[in-house]
């Protein structure tokens, strides 16, 4: 098969899967069956294309023009490849997890909760393999609707008005500021293409190039950049794999791949360095990082408390978008990556939790790791990856955007990402210590009395999730110390998105 087969596949491989589990709906064995099998096919086929773009080579399909100047096409560039290597990888892995939380807190719907993953990992791919905004735009859009059902899924009036206040903020971002800002692009340079070195240099002074830049980071609401971020921790409600989806393999990734894509291939790293454009959005970014954290300090309850945690993150990718030097392009393009994978632990492990106690606030989890040691174990891997320290994954991005802003002559942002890894600290490692150094609660039924009993094999004091839920966020955390040590693939691939053809 051709490359462009490839590129085809990626859209009907999740597509046709939705399909066939609709169908298959009734018999559970099967659909989970079909769901597992459909991802393992596209993450497959993805791979395929990796060769081509490592050797310099951008697969596409040429598409068909809607109107003159909107076409729908596709191509395959670096940070596109990365971004689709993610969201196929994941989906394989949360398939997985989501077998053993749907089945252990007897969910509702869980056919229609299957099918909408697979059609926003369809949406994810089109995304991914955008060849111009247009095209983008459009599969942005189907992410918004096709995962709505999954943040209202319990049905009841919290999930209903979280999903109201979800489709409502994604979608008036949509209409008042990312449209225009498409439609300005256009009127500017005649053309939507993503094209290497931007496309707006010698079209656009300083400041219509900072106005353009403004329309498109607060339009692309996924990126969650404050103020438009409260969409996602009100999507909290949502089940945990739900929340997995959001955080780490395809919304949220969304919006920030969506920034840096444009910051890449519309505006142009040189032309933004140039007019000095994107020096406000260095400063929101920070400023983003820093008060998200400090937010995540106030929260009890660990989804909301990884939400903001989420929050603040993103801003480490717009951030390093904004100082929009090739080193710090580089750290926000690996950033996708490793929160990616450090992030899904911890919603893995609040989901765990969740399914094996019913608990929900870290205020709860005093004693915790000692019935559930592995889920804990995986916390404190991931939890590290967040914070950047070696030797996980995380650490390698977070030095790529300081050295960026170091290039960039941005020096008050390693002074904020000190502060900002400094407040990962004291948000996620009291999590740590509660779980393993504090007693239970006495009247923690669940624990007191389990885990200090010596008649009882290691096996017996074990109260963790289904194996289902444990096995996925475990291989998560070991994904983290391996991504430490193979960080020069992931730069030789980013590093074909600053190349520009002679």
């Amino acid at each position: 098969m051709t490359p462009s087969d490839h590129i085809l596949l990626a859209l009907l491989i999740p597509t046709l899967g939705a399909i066939v589990i609709a169908l298959v709906g009734r018999n559970a064995n099967l659909r989970e069956g079909v769901t597992l099998v459909t991802a393992g096919l596209l993450f497959v086929n993805v791979l395929q294309l990796l060769p081509v773009v490592l050797e310099g080579g951008r697969p596409a399909i040429a598409g068909f023009e809607v109107t003159p100047g909107l076409d729908v096409a596709f191509q395959v560039e670096p940070l596109g490849m990365l971004f689709g290597l993610i969201a196929s990888f994941l989906w394989i892995v949360n398939s997985f997890y989501s077998i053993g939380y749907m089945r252990g807190n007897k969910e509702p719907r869980q056919t229609q909760f299957y099918v909408a993953f697979a059609v926003a990992l369809a949406a994810a791919m089109g995304i991914a393999f955008s060849a111009n905004l247009f095209t983008l735009f459009l599969f942005y859009e189907a992410l918004t609707l096709s995962t709505y059902p999954l943040v209202a899924h319990h049905g009841d009036a919290k999930a209903r008005n979280g999903a109201r206040i979800y489709l409502l903020i994604l979608l008036s971002t949509s209409i008042v500021f990312f449209i225009p800002a498409i439609l300005w692009t256009l009127s500017l340079s005649g053309t939507l293409d993503f094209t290497p070195g931007g496309i707006l240099a010698g079209k656009a002074d300083a400041t219509t190039t900072a106005l353009l830049l403004a329309l498109f980071a607060f339009g692309i609401g996924k990126a969650a950049v404050m103020p438009v971020h409260k969409w996602l921790p009100t999507a909290m409600v949502a089940p945990t794999p739900v929340s997995a989806l959001l955080h780490a393999v395809a919304v949220v990734k969304a919006g920030v791949f969506t920034i840096l894509k444009v910051s890449v291939y519309i505006f142009g790293s040189d032309h933004l360095l140039a007019t000095g454009a994107s020096e406000w959005l260095v400063y929101l970014a920070t400023f983003s990082l820093l008060a998200a954290s400090v937010i995540a300090l106030t929260k009890d309850n660990l989804k909301a408390r990884l939400a903001y945690s989420t929050v603040s993150q993103l801003g480490y990718i717009v951030l390093g978008a904004a100082i929009a030097t090739p080193l710090a392009l580089i750290g926000a393009g690996m950033h996708i990556l490793m929160h990616a994978f450090g992030k899904i632990t911890l919603f893995f492990v609040a989901g765990a939790i969740h399914t094996a106690t019913h608990k929900t606030e870290i205020s709860q989890l005093n004693g915790i790791g000692r019935v559930m040691p592995f889920t804990m174990g995986a916390f404190f891997i991931g939890a590290l990856s967040i914070i950047g320290l070696p030797p996980l994954g995380g650490a390698w991005s977070k030095l790529y955007i300081a050295l960026g802003g170091m290039n960039g002559e941005y020096w008050f942002v390693v002074a904020a990402l000190m502060i900002s890894s400094v407040l990962n600290v004291a948000y996620l490692m009291p999590i740590v210590v509660r779980a393993f150094f504090r007693p239970p609660d006495p009247d923690d039924h669940s624990q007191v009395g389990v885990a200090a009993d010596d008649t009882l094999s290691l096996r017996e004091r074990l109260a963790e999730a289904p194996w289902f839920c444990v096995v996925p966020l475990c291989f998560t955390a070991l994904a983290c110390f391996v991504l430490f040590f193979a960080p020069d693939i992931v730069e030789q691939l980013l590093r074909g998105m600053l190349e520009v053809p002679q």
